[in-house]
């Protein structure tokens, strides 16, 4: 399970990263570019930048000449894809961050009941240090590796959240600028 969500932790943080890089003048041409009634070099600057931000501003493009709120719905229906996009496996990571201490849990019980058992079976009714100290030792040691998994999964899994929200945000930012730049006279 760490395997798995040190794997989904790097993957996500790339794909987070990725989505945040932004070329400041993008808008800035994209308007260049609009008000100068050249929307097919708007959409190849959108197709050419390729990241969520360009994807978002290119439907809203497709949609020029169209009342407002069609421009307003095309962008926010790609907005959700996309946010969907960001947030792939972060329940995977959720989950981990819930089950490893589970799992670990269980491995403790399982531990402490094959202890009682051994100590059972032992018909002198005289238990030794050794029969109690093994199964202890698989309790404990399933206890500490579900808690590890656990709260580096919990930590990241937040740390990932935290970013897919920073992210959100500017593509919420990005959206109010164009529909804004879409408003103003040329």
């Amino acid at each position: 399970m760490l395997l798995i969500a040190v794997y989904m932790f790097i993957e996500r943080l790339v794909t987070l990263k990725q989505a945040l890089e932004e070329d400041k003048s993008f808008m800035n041409r994209i308007k260049d570019h609009i008000y100068d009634g050249k929307i097919e070099a708007a959409q190849k600057l959108c197709r050419e930048t390729n990241n969520p931000i360009s994807r978002m501003v290119e439907k809203g493009i497709s949609r020029l000449g169209r009342p407002m709120n069609d421009v307003l719905v095309a962008i926010e229906n790609v907005g959700n894809l996309e946010i969907a996009n960001l947030e792939k496996g972060l329940v995977i990571m959720a989950s981990i961050s819930g089950g490893a201490p589970m799992l670990g849990f269980l491995g403790t019980v399982t531990g402490m009941v094959t202890t009682f058992y051994n100590m059972s079976l032992n018909s002198s009714g005289n238990v030794r240090l050794i029969d109690l100290s093994e199964g202890m030792y698989q309790a404990m040691v399933t206890t500490v590796g579900g808690l590890i998994v656990g709260i580096l999964a919990y930590f990241a899994y937040n740390y990932l959240v935290s970013r897919v929200d920073s992210v959100v945000r500017r593509l919420e930012a990005r959206t109010m600028e164009f529909l804004d730049m879409l408003n103003e006279p040329a």
